[in-house]
């Protein structure tokens, strides 16, 4: 590790050891990060956003909400006929259970279980009524009651009935319980849970995953388990229909997905950087150093992160890869340099010299990224701290290993080389004649034209494309369940249990509407099943002085029945007696339900008494079924509107909402940066600084324009790699207007072979199929390509060259 050129070896060596001994130790804390800790990036969008703007009590909703969501698998099993159905589900079934530590039926049904459902909430029967029954309570005759009476005692087409005519006379607890069933196409038969489409029975398997549904074991271990009980059912039922739903299906799709572009996009773009590195420098090993000075930069990135922040956000690492192509510069510049140079000057010299250039690109690139840093958004501020310790920890590597590692005699120079730096002397350059003013006057055109058809759009989901088939599936399933929305939902607050209730009855009121207009199908709230307790002292007044007063329906009965006084008044007895005696002569509480079987479909409904921002608060969800139509969402927040305690959740539009002041803040953080990095390239450069930054600055104007004209609307990720646009092409700025390296053909030969691994390893995520990975990648083929192709017509001649010039043409 000594350079014979060098005027100061041991300097050098010292400082390698040194440098040796810090990566030693980051190489420590990583492992104990990774191999003991065991730590996970935190995947959680709203981490990113400044505390202030953060509702805790939404968050644990949401995190509730999605919580149950993720870790549910539903597998609907169709047929022709209720006998085949069963038997194609048994076979099912029977492959799912030699997993039991991955998979967990969560509703075994019993005769049991099947006959407890309703008893906590028949003894309460007098405090439980509907809307509608409520409305009919007030307005209809006592005739109508005594008709409907008479109905469910004689009429054999009635309907079911829950206990004895006696205890319910008017049929209220079963209009009560039919409401209740409403909520739900699934019924219970025969010990499964089915629904119905058209005649067609389909048993509903709902099973609930043991293992994180996002983690490639448990999708690596789940999809061929549910192949083989897919070719299970069929085996026993040909004709068997399968409809299957899940986070975890969606997730192993995107997982196999990155699998296909990682062995394709990965490899090739791997072996093409290979290739270019051979054929210019015929050895391996300046990509072997090239890559340990990004890992350098990565390690340190992440131990030093995490004991900034305490996590790393999992957006931080995809937004960190990024480094690597503007870390790649420092090791490709110097490499270049190295062969250049001549074979007398030692590394430790060549370093020296070249470090006017080297700390101008770091300090450019430090200044972009401290841009972010100043941000209110705590996720940019981890990204800017993440990048800029990547960029300094792989810079510093050049700087104390390059040279030791790497002498005269290292590197050889390839006819490849050779060729590639001449080519640059074909280059035109920018100047003032009508050649360069009709250029300008076109590429003005391009710009105004695509700028002026540039849309944006921040929507999450148009950051999605699932497959056909699991869409398909979906859909399917949605409308044969009817169930209830995870990402939009009510929220409703209160200081108690009772002020929650009476909050999501005053919604409630506001959602009848709603309902009768059939922009929601219904709607799924605790107090469907246990009102307040002011509603359920309401109720039983309301049934009392409607129906058991002494002129009332139940004495017009009586008549109808032949009955005497001693009937009536043990009829009244029997009710308001029961009433009082029931639930240990206390009104129904969430707690009490909850305990009872009937409450597990609805418990992710209650969140019960947790922590938030202004202390300790009650807390329920009133989820949403039918919602088909997106566009009846500013109605359903229109219902919350002015509601005391109530807010309207829509995860969908606050996430897109995210994106959309990530994309607003970073397209200003863009712009700051290029006034502060003219201002630094000013102080080295004077009137020619201009023409480091006006490279980038086309490259970006020609991709916007580009996502234009091809009707792609702007995003976040074509943003970020405008900021990386930006970095890569100041960097090729500086390398070719270092004073020393005019018209050098190795500085060309930087410039070529940092843009060709630029495009190699991020130009063609272009072909990716993943939306988020096209657009990076797009944007930087884009971009990346013109900045290549326009540096060198913004350089200028030395003095030398115009004098060779001018010799030339006398």
């Amino acid at each position: 590790m000594t350079d014979p050129g060098d005027g100061r070896p041991g300097w050098g060596r010292r400082m390698a050891l040194a440098w040796a001994l810090a990566v030693a130790l980051l190489l420590a804390h990583n492992g104990y990060l990774w191999l003991v800790k065991g730590v996970v990036p935190d995947t959680d969008i709203m981490a990113l956003l400044p505390v202030e703007q953060r509702d805790p009590v939404l968050q644990q909703a949401f995190t509730h909400m999605v919580d149950a969501a993720q870790q549910r698998l539903v597998v609907l099993v169709g047929a022709d006929d209720w006998e085949h159905a069963r038997a194609a589900a048994d076979a099912y079934s029977a492959v799912l259970a030699m997993q039991p530590a991955l998979l967990q039926r969560t509703v075994q049904l019993s005769a049991q279980n099947q006959q407890d459902w309703l008893a906590p909430s028949q003894q309460m029967r007098l405090s439980l009524l509907t809307p509608a029954q409520q409305a009919a309570l007030r307005q209809q005759t006592p005739k109508y009651w005594v008709d409907t009476a008479l109905q469910q005692l004689y009429s054999p087409f009635s309907g079911p009935k829950l206990g004895a005519w006696q205890d319910d006379p008017f049929g209220l607890f079963n209009g009560w319980v039919q409401a209740r069933a409403q909520e739900t196409p699934v019924r219970p038969r025969d010990g499964y849970l089915f629904v119905e489409d058209q005649g067609r029975p389909y048993i509903v398997l709902l099973l609930n995953l043991r293992q994180p549904a996002f983690s490639m074991a448990t999708q690596q271990a789940l999809l061929p388990l549910l192949d083989q009980a897919g070719a299970a059912a069929r085996q026993a039922v040909p004709a068997v229909e399968l409809v299957s739903a899940g986070v975890v299906l969606h997730a192993g799709a995107g997982s196999a997905q990155a699998s296909r572009e990682m062995s394709t996009i990965g490899i090739g773009s791997l072996l093409g950087v290979i290739l270019l590195m051979w054929l210019t420098f015929r050895s391996l090993r300046p990509i072997a150093m090239i890559m340990l000075s990004i890992g350098v930069g990565c390690l340190a990135s992440f131990s030093l992160c995490w004991m900034i922040f305490g996590q790393v956000h999992l957006l931080t690492l995809v937004f960190g890869a990024s480094l690597i192509g503007v870390a790649q510069d420092y090791g490709i510049y110097f490499l270049c340099s190295r062969v250049a140079a001549d074979r007398a000057l030692g590394s430790w010299q060549l370093l020296r010299r070249l470090m006017p250039g080297l700390a101008l690109t770091l300090a450019a690139a430090v200044i972009g990224y401290i841009g972010l840093a100043l941000t209110p958004f705590p996720g940019l501020q981890q990204m800017a701290v993440f990048s800029v310790l990547g960029l300094v920890f792989a810079w510093l590597t050049v700087v104390f290993w390059f040279p030791a590692l790497l002498t005269a005699q290292t590197l050889k120079n390839s006819a490849f080389a050779g060729w590639f730096g001449q080519t640059r002397r074909h280059w035109p350059l920018l100047g003032m004649n009508r050649a360069s003013a009709m250029a300008v006057l076109l590429f003005g055109i391009f710009a105004v034209a695509g700028m002026t058809r540039l849309t944006v759009n921040d929507d999450i989901r148009s950051l999605q494309t699932p497959p056909k088939a699991l869409l398909a599936d979906q859909i399917k399933l949605g409308k044969l369940l009817d169930a209830p929305t995870p990402v939009q939902f009510y929220l409703v607050r209160g200081a108690s249990a009772e002020q929650v209730l009476q909050r999501e009855e005053a919604l409630k009121q506001r959602l009848e509407p709603l309902v009768a207009k059939h922009v929601i199908s219904g709607y799924q709230a605790m107090s469907n099943w246990t009102p307040s307790i002011r509603e359920q002292a309401a109720n039983r007044a309301l049934v009392t002085q409607a129906l058991l007063a002494a002129d009332g329906p139940l004495q017009a009965l009586a008549a109808q029945l032949g009955e005497d006084a001693g009937w009536v008044a043990q009829m009244r007895s029997r009710a308001l007696s029961a009433a009082a005696s029931a639930n240990g002569g206390h009104d129904l509480t969430p707690a009490a339900f909850l305990k009872s079987a009937a409450s597990e479909p609805s418990r992710f409904l209650w969140l019960g008494e947790i922590e938030g921002a202004q202390g300790r608060v009650h807390a329920s969800i009133v989820a949403l079924r039918g919602l088909n139509n997106y566009g009846n969402l500013p109605l359903l927040k229109q219902a919350a509107g002015e509601l005391e305690g109530v807010s309207w959740v829509d995860k969908v539009s606050e996430i897109s909402s995210v994106l959309g002041h990530y994309r607003q803040y970073m397209g200003w953080v863009l712009l700051g940066a290029y006034a502060a990095i003219f201002l630094l390239l000013f102080s080295r450069y004077r009137s020619a600084a201009w023409r480091v930054l006006t490279p980038p600055a086309v490259a970006s104007i020609a991709t916007l324009a580009m996502l234009g004209l091809l009707g792609q609307p702007l995003q976040l990720f074509h943003v970020l790699a405008l900021m990386l646009i930006l970095g890569l092409g100041v960097d090729y700025g500086i390398f070719l207007q270092e004073q020393s390296m005019q018209r050098d053909r190795f500085a060309w030969l930087t410039v070529g072979l940092s843009a060709a691994s630029a495009l190699l390893s991020f130009g063609l995520l272009a072909l990716s199929a993943t939306p988020p990975l096209h657009a990076f990648g797009f944007t930087m083929l884009i971009g990346i390509a013109v900045v290549w192709l326009v540096a060198p017509c913004f350089s200028q001649d030395s003095q030398q060259e115009k004098e060779e010039q001018h010799a030339n043409k006398s």
